[in-house]
């Protein structure tokens, strides 16, 4: 009996790193011996947005949603006895994607690796920063400009290397309906090689076309989303084909690598989230037309805080048990001429041509920037009031939500708490850094990535020798802001269309009642202080305020707690609410209570929401803070109640 020939399995990815490189560097390490055939990094919020850990932005961030690299010798301890030779990585940066990929060239040329072998990804998708996640910097024509110097660079210096990511993740975070994942996603890859085009022989092009990769989210409702993926495939094999001339079908191959969504994870009955990442990773396996080539998994408690490796090692399994003791690598694909399948594929392609074809009207992606975040916006308004009302049902949450005590969650070291020690350390060694390079070539080497994005030159081999001659990723930053600016993206909320909550009109009575007493209407600031883009619980909480009849004030992400607490007194508010979802709660939330207390502010309610263990709560609220909220506080309409208690109960004037 001859064994039945199975399919390579996809790569088993996690996506890691926190604290220090060090601590980061073993992380992968056991990873990697437990089974892992590829690297995913995560990198704190300072390097994503292109600031040194010593910055005033940076107090709070640093090593908490991933791991700091200020310089290459950062990077090197990452990597440490890590063959990058033979090693897949996927780097997840955005904004400062050149930077990091020319640090990690530098090391893998210090191992001694010969480039052109180099494999992975740098995620490199800024349009979708400035619609969801948030860690953008630059304004859209210079940060596409970036992306295709990335691509110009590797597709002759390190061809294997994937340049871009272009990352629909974080649209379904979102908030995105599949079709506006569709859409957005792949507008954002015409955007990119519009841009590339014009950068690289026409001859050359279609190997750039080729290695343009994709990475995507998978939700709960697993055939719709497994119908994605295929008209993922069939959109990308057309769009390459008939927009851009590509006429091998190897080079209009999509291919993708795969986070399932996180946003479905809930802090109540945690323990059911591991069915959840299950059945959402059936969605990116069980076809083989649209199967992953990489796939990490969010651990069961990323609701709670970050996993401890025992967490990821369970995320982990799961997918080597897929893998290796079924049968699914076994087979062809298990879909094709399925009609059911196949009506709603069609429907997913027509829905998606249509807005890709309102994009192209508006000019194309970037010029639609605002259009698609007003929509995303709106549209997890209408997500968020189904759960409220009911129509959407998550176990646990508005449904069965009695269960018994979690004894995965019970006593101490249940969730990875970074040390605060850890930033003060990190700002330590970057000092001594600075202080033992060569000055005078780090500055030269500054001056030459300032000529580069003056004249319009690859940023790719300065960067480079920047990386080389000790330049840090706070300066590399700087000198890219002083060439090109910053820019900050539309919040979306003041064009989000309602949603109709049940029980609005109840809100809108109690805001009225309290805004009479007051003599106008309640106002409301929601701040997100530090470097915390995670924007969509702080955008639903002012879309439901302004929908509930108060005043809100709202000015997007990345600001200081100085700035925050400088508008209280300017606009003289009735009550502040900070969104913070990065784990720096306690130190940003400490210094705006300071400020706000310097500035005569002690009667006005402070409110937090963000992924916030009840330990932590106990602090805040002991501080001085008046309300916590974490994910588990759903009803948006109960919190909007709350504020006007908060605000009517006390008889508070304005500040």
């Amino acid at each position: 009996m001859t064994e039945t020939q199975r399919d390579k399995p996809w790569l088993f990815r996690t996506y890691a790193g926190h604290s220090t490189a060090e601590k980061s560097n073993a992380l992968y390490r056991q990873n990697l011996a437990r089974g892992q055939t590829g690297l995913s990094v995560a990198f704190d919020l300072p390097t994503q947005t292109g600031y040194d850990s010593d910055h005033v932005l940076s107090r709070g961030e640093v090593g908490k949603v991933g791991v700091p690299v200020s310089h290459i010798g950062d990077m090197r301890a990452l990597f440490n006895e890590i063959p990058l030779e033979v090693m897949n990585t996927s780097m997840t940066i955005n904004a400062t994607a050149a930077w990091l990929l020319a640090l990690y060239i530098s090391v893998a040329e210090e191992q001694g690796a010969d480039v052109t072998r180099l494999q992975g990804t740098v995620q490199n998708d800024i349009i979708k920063e400035y619609l969801s996640r948030g860690t953008y910097v630059f304004p859209p024509a210079p940060s596409l400009k970036l992306i295709a110097d990335v691509a110009e660079y590797c597709y002759q210096a390190v061809p294997k290397w994937n340049p871009m990511n272009v990352c629909s993740y974080h649209l379904q975070e979102a908030g995105a309906t599949p079709e506006q994942e569709l859409a957005y996603a792949l507008a954002t890859a015409c955007a990119v090689l519009d841009q590339v085009r014009g950068q690289v022989p026409e001859e050359d092009f279609p190997e750039v076309v080729s290695r343009i990769s994709f990475f995507v989210n998978a939700g709960i409702r697993f055939v719709t989303e497994m119908c994605k993926m295929r008209a993922f495939v069939d959109l990308w094999d057309e769009i390459t084909r008939d927009r851009y001339g590509v006429e091998n079908p190897k080079q209009r191959r999509f291919r993708y690598g795969v986070q399932v969504n996180s946003l479905g994870l809930t802090e109540q009955q945690p323990e059911n989230n591991v069915y959840r990442i299950l059945i959402e990773m059936l969605a990116v396996v069980l076809s083989k037309k649209a199967r992953a080539r990489a796939v990490q998994l969010p651990a069961w408690n990323e609701a709670l805080g970050l996993p401890r490796p025992w967490d990821q090692q369970w995320s982990l399994r799961m997918q080597q048990i897929m893998a290796y003791e079924t049968d699914l690598l076994e087979y062809g694909d298990l879909f094709d001429g399925n009609p059911a399948i196949d009506a709603k594929v069609e429907a997913l392609k027509d829905g998606a041509r249509e807005e890709l074809a309102r994009i192209d009207e508006m000019g194309g992606a970037v010029a639609a920037i605002d259009y698609m975040k007003s929509q995303l916006v709106a549209a997890n308004t209408a997500r968020l009031g189904r759960i409220e009302a009911g129509t959407t049902v998550v176990v646990g949450v508005n449904k069965y939500p009695d269960g018994e005590p979690s004894p995965l969650t019970s006593g101490e070291g249940g969730i990875l708490v970074v040390d605060p020690a850890v930033e003060a350390d990190q700002i330590g060694r970057l000092n001594a850094w600075r202080e033992d390079r060569d000055e005078a070539a780090a500055q030269a080497a500054i001056e030459a990535l300032k000529e580069a994005a003056r004249s319009g030159g690859n940023i790719m081999p300065p960067s480079i020798a920047a990386a080389k001659a000790g330049v840090t990723t706070g300066e590399w930053g700087g000198a890219m802001r002083e060439v090109f600016g910053e820019y900050r993206a539309p919040t979306g909320v003041g064009k989000a269309a309602s949603a109709p909550a049940s029980n609005l009109a109840e809100v809108r009575a109690a805001v009225d009642a309290a805004s009479s007493k007051l003599g106008r209407r309640i106002k409301f600031l929601v701040g997100k202080p530090g470097l915390d883009g995670h924007s969509n619980g702080a955008e639903q909480i002012a879309v439901r305020a302004r929908d509930s009849g108060m005043e809100v004030l709202y000015e997007g992400i990345r600001l200081t707690p100085a700035q925050i607490v400088n508008a209280a007194v300017e606009e003289s508010v009735h009550v502040i609410g900070l969104s913070i979802l990065s784990g720096s709660h306690l130190p940003l939330v400490e210094e705006v209570l300071t400020r706000m207390r310097d500035a005569g502010l002690e009667d006005v309610p402070l409110v937090v929401g963000g992924i916030i263990p009840e330990s932590d709560a106990e602090t805040l609220r002991g501080e001085g803070v008046a309300r916590v909220y974490t994910p588990k506080d759903f009803e948006l309409n109960r919190i909007m109640l709350d504020i006007v208690a908060l605000v009517d109960g006390e008889g508070r004037a304005a500040a």
